[in-house]
């Protein structure tokens, strides 16, 4: 409890200074408008718009730079988000013992070629079966979705 009582850093040590950073690469205005294209979103309405957007990317930019920096000597990579304990990794491995009760479950067909026929419960799934996949989508052309987007002034 002491140890998580007091934070030795804050998301706030990896942000730009408010004067702006002076180690974050440029973004020029024309990047800017290609990326919002490539994302497929609306350029900005103003040019109070374009600055805030480009100060934003800008502070993005450096926290990154930052997180780069971290020093991660002797941390194992991150395989999946679950518990990675030698305990969670026992708890499941599959073993002769775990499968006794899907072995049991399992039906033995037939004198000379024997073939294994598992117990095939039905499941309910007209939730997802009846899902209607393209309800919130604001425009559409038959089964798809519509992404609108300018095209680049060539």
């Amino acid at each position: 409890e002491r140890l998580l009582a007091n934070p030795t850093w804050s998301v706030e040590s990896l942000l730009p200074p408010k004067a702006g950073a002076t180690d974050t690469p440029k973004i020029s205005s024309q990047q800017l408008h290609h990326l919002l294209r490539l994302s497929a979103l609306p350029p900005p309405s103003s040019p109070e718009d374009e600055k805030k957007m480009l100060d934003t990317l800008s502070a993005q930019l450096h926290f990154v730079g930052e997180i780069q920096q971290v020093d991660t000597t002797g941390v194992e990579p991150l395989r999946a988000i679950r518990d990675e304990t030698r305990a969670a990794e026992k708890e499941h491995k599959i073993t002769m013992e775990t499968l006794t009760e899907a072995f049991a479950q399992e039906k033995v067909v037939g004198k000379h070629h024997k073939r294994i026929q598992r117990n095939t419960d039905s499941v309910d799934a007209t939730d997802v079966e009846n899902w209607a996949v393209l309800g919130s989508a604001e425009r559409k052309a038959g089964k798809f979705f519509v992404v609108e987007s300018e095209r680049p002034v060539e």
